[in-house]
């Protein structure tokens, strides 16, 4: 699939927007975060800033942004339509935690289990999109939904890391855990990958013609003369010649890297930890940008079978 880059900036910043998101929501309502009018205020920045980006970014997928709204009115059948009904209604409780955190010092545990709430089921609903979609084998698997939560988580506990570096709660569980959700993120997309290279769809060019009752089913002439919108959207190639150059490239960038960072910043009490985080940040974001850019270049779809493809 041709990997658009409003999506690709929509799923990361998004994704790793909520992922903070339910982090302070759960951390929150849990008493484990500072009822701090700072730590309030630069949480909310970061976490709806990222939020809004990617929503915004995802506008220019839509070749007619204004009709938008009417994609909501389909949530009973359209993940979709889900995943834009409740981005949007998660703003409330957000808004809500933000001006109780920010104003009043206090952190409201209905505002943030509700933030909380809100994020997972976006981020779950963005998941079920692609995880819905049968002729993509790739996406169409139960690995899908917690790979997008483990990113997700993966992201947010980055940006946790980059706030709780100025405005620490008391301890050094706050980089400890940043860690681990960072492992556990990028070993559920290991999984993912795993399972996502020998994936191929059950259609084959046999079933696809209907001939297959004659035998193996071959190409005499190639049903186009030049490269079609088909073809640029559905038959990328390229992530898939280089896939496996990028999974490590992506895992050095957005796992190795940043987690070598992280440690190092919680251990190592003589360096300033501060600019060791921001670089663990930025390179975690490069790598899961690539993983997403990975995600949407690698797979295939079975309209393919058409123009010559062997399998999907």
């Amino acid at each position: 699939m041709h990997p658009a880059p409003s999506i690709i900036v929509f799923t990361v910043f998004s994704g790793s927007g909520y992922g903070l998101l339910f982090l302070i929501g759960v951390l929150g309502a849990a008493g484990m975060l500072p009822a701090d009018s700072a730590f309030g205020l630069i949480s909310m920045i970061i976490s709806l800033g990222m939020i809004t980006t990617g929503l915004l970014s995802s506008t220019l997928h839509l070749g007619h942004p204004e009709r938008a709204w009417r994609a909501l009115s389909q949530w009973r059948s359209s993940w979709l339509s889900r995943e834009g009904v409740a981005s949007l209604v998660t703003f409330a409780p957000a808004l809500a935690l933000a001006i109780g955190w920010v104003f009043f010092n206090e952190v409201w545990t209905l505002a943030a289990v509700l933030s909380a709430l809100g994020a997972a089921v976006t981020v779950g609903c963005t998941a079920m999109i692609y995880a819905s979609l049968k002729p993509i084998a790739q996406w169409h698997s139960a690995w899908t939904l917690p790979a997008f939560v483990g990113m997700a988580l993966a992201g947010g506990a980055l940006l946790f890391s980059l706030i709780t570096v100025f405005y620490a709660p008391q301890g050094n569980w706050p980089m400890g855990l940043s860690a681990l959700l960072l492992s556990v993120g990028w070993t559920i997309k290991a999984g993912y990958w795993a399972i996502a290279s020998n994936r191929r769809s059950q259609a084959t060019p046999e079933s696809a013609t209907g001939l297959g009752q004659f035998g193996k089913v071959r190409l005499l002439e190639a049903p186009h003369s030049e490269e079609n919108y088909l073809l640029k959207e559905m038959a990328f190639a390229i992530g898939r010649k280089h896939a496996m150059k990028l999974r490590r490239l992506a895992i050095a960038c957005g796992f190795v890297a940043p987690l070598v960072l992280l440690l190092a910043a919680d251990l190592l009490v003589v360096l300033p930890a501060a600019p060791i985080v921001i670089v663990a940040v930025l390179m975690g974001l490069v790598g899961i940008l690539m993983e997403r850019w990975l995600f949407f270049a690698e797979a295939k779809h079975t309209v393919t079978l058409y123009y010559g493809a062997p399998n999907a």
